[in-house]
């Protein structure tokens, strides 16, 4: 039986499991327990997020495998979160998640979305689109930093 995706937002109540689930998917590219705990606080996602942000979790038969955050400010517009189970990786979750990612920077009048993305996770953005644009400190661990990524948009005007 092929599954069902959805995506729809979060509720307040699966914000918990929203944030393990962002912790599981890092800690599957082999960080040690002391980077992943440097990490936390920014992995987490809470209420405010949801109130300012676009923010979107992919659900397969009632189970949350995957999850997208964009948020725009006058620096630009970001896909702050894309996350997936690693239960669930290679199954089309990323692709669908990054492609809801793209049209909420769209309607949040985007012209372009930065990615600042793990080094794991570049030949996935790459793949989707997305065209390397230099490095940024990581917002976790001191020192340490991160490919900057950026996906050009198509506006609706000419």
């Amino acid at each position: 039986m092929p599954h069902m995706l959805d995506l729809r937002s979060p509720l307040k109540e699966e914000l918990t499991a929203a944030s393990e689930l962002c912790m599981r998917s890092k800690a599957h590219w082999g960080y040690s327990a002391a980077f992943m705990a440097a990490c936390e606080a920014e992995l987490a996602l809470n209420e405010d997020d949801l109130d300012r942000d676009a923010v979107a979790v992919a659900v397969d038969d009632r189970k949350l495998v995957g999850l997208a955050q964009v948020s725009c400010d006058e620096t630009g517009c970001f896909l702050e979160k894309l996350f997936v189970d690693p239960a669930s990786m290679g199954q089309g979750v990323g692709r669908k998640l990054f492609q809801w990612s793209l049209g909420a920077a769209l309607r949040f009048g985007a012209t372009e979305m930065i990615v600042e993305a793990d080094p794991d996770a570049v030949p996935f953005y790459k793949a989707l689109g997305c065209e390397a644009a230099g490095e940024v400190p990581s917002g976790s661990i001191p020192g340490r930093s991160l490919p900057r990524l950026i996906h050009r948009l198509r506006s609706k005007t000419p």
